[in-house]
């Protein structure tokens, strides 16, 4: 009695041919699959209608909290920065520039965008300094003085 071979398309989903497995194009599909699975996670808030988020980071020193927020390609004119209590807020847009030619491949994200931070203690407000500066966008919140560190001397 002969089993039936499958040949071709015809293998199960499950079944690994061994014999012409190639691990670097596995490998390859499995980079593609996790590319595409990120770059949804990232255009998500573009789709819900809020911009995207930029990516940033705070830093707490003694004298200050300081934001830095990367905006490669957003003008001063294009941002907006308020505060309220501790919550910092920074909205703005990325504008798409003028191309001449086909625009093959697009992963740097344009539109609108929000970033939001509630910084850990209080900031003296009429204080807060922002700067853009080679696409980073520096934001230095002072701690009020009570806050800030002082050097007692012994007598």
């Amino acid at each position: 009695m002969a089993l039936p071979v499958r040949r071709g398309n015809d293998r199960a989903p499950d079944t690994v041919d061994t014999g012409s497995w190639d691990p670097m194009r596995e490998l390859e599909r499995l980079s593609r699959q996790l590319t595409a699975r990120l770059d949804s996670w990232r255009q998500l808030p573009s789709l819900l209608g809020d911009g995207f988020v930029p990516l940033a980071d705070v830093e707490e020193t003694p004298e200050a909290y300081l934001v830095e927020i990367e905006l490669p390609g957003v003008k001063k004119g294009d941002l907006d920065i308020e505060i309220a209590g501790r919550r910092l807020i920074v909205t703005g847009e990325r504008k798409e520039r003028q191309r001449r030619g086909i625009l093959r491949t697009r992963e740097r994200t344009v539109g609108r965008f929000h970033y939001e931070v509630t910084l850990p203690g209080d900031v003296d407000e009429p204080a807060i300094e922002a700067n853009l500066d080679e696409g980073v966008l520096t934001v230095r919140a002072p701690k009020p003085e009570r806050d800030r560190p002082r050097r007692i001397e012994v007598r």
